[in-house]
C-alpha cells in the first residue's frame, strides 16, 4: 500500500494527464479508482482544488455514481443488475438470495476480503435477465442455483 505522500503524488500525475480537459471530474475519478481500486478520501481535496470545485461537489459526484468506491473492493466483485428489465424477471429475489448467501449488503465486502457485492444499473442484457457482472464477465439468465455456483467459485 502506498503512503499518503506517494498516493497524492500519483493523483497529481493523473490530474496533469487530464489538464485542460472539459468535464474532467468523471474521467479523473475513474483513473484514480483504476489506479488504487477505490477513490481514497485524501484524494478528493486534491482533485477538488485542481478543478476549482468544492470537496463537497467532488464527493457528491462520487457518491451519485454507484461505480465509485470509497474503500478497496474484495478480490472478486459481484455486480447484480438492478434495472427494471432484470427486476421484472426476478432480480429482486435473486439480490435478496445473494445478500443472504454472502451475508453482505450492497457495497460491502466479506470479512475475508473475498467478495464485494455491488448493484449495477443495466448491463444491456435485458433479454437475458436477471444479469450480473462477475469480475468483469457478463452472466445472463441467472437463477438461485447458478448464482450459488458463482458465489461458491468466488470464495
Amino acid at each position: 500500500m502506498l503512503d499518503s505522500a506517494s498516493m497524492i503524488a500519483r493523483v497529481e500525475e493523473i490530474l496533469d494527464a487530464h489538464k485542460g480537459m472539459e468535464g474532467a471530474l468523471l474521467p479523473i475519478l475513474h483513473a484514480v479508482q483504476a489506479e488504487f481500486g477505490h477513490v481514497p478520501e485524501a484524494a478528493l481535496p486534491v482533485i477538488a482544488e485542481a478543478l476549482v470545485i468544492t470537496k463537497a461537489e467532488a464527493a457528491g459526484v462520487m457518491s451519485f455514481y454507484h461505480d465509485f468506491r470509497e474503500k478497496p473492493a474484495g478480490r472478486h466483485v459481484l455486480k447484480l443488475c438492478r434495472a427494471e428489465s432484470c427486476k421484472s424477471v426476478g432480480a429482486d429475489a435473486l439480490a435478496d438470495h445473494a445478500r443472504g448467501k454472502l451475508g453482505l449488503d450492497w457495497h460491502e465486502t466479506s470479512k475475508d476480503g473475498a467478495v464485494t457485492l455491488e448493484p449495477i444499473f443495466c448491463l444491456g442484457l435485458c433479454a437475458c435477465g436477471p444479469a450480473a457482472l462477475v469480475d468483469g464477465k457478463l452472466v445472463g439468465r441467472l437463477d438461485a442455483a447458478k448464482l450459488d455456483a458463482i458465489i461458491g467459485g468466488l470464495k
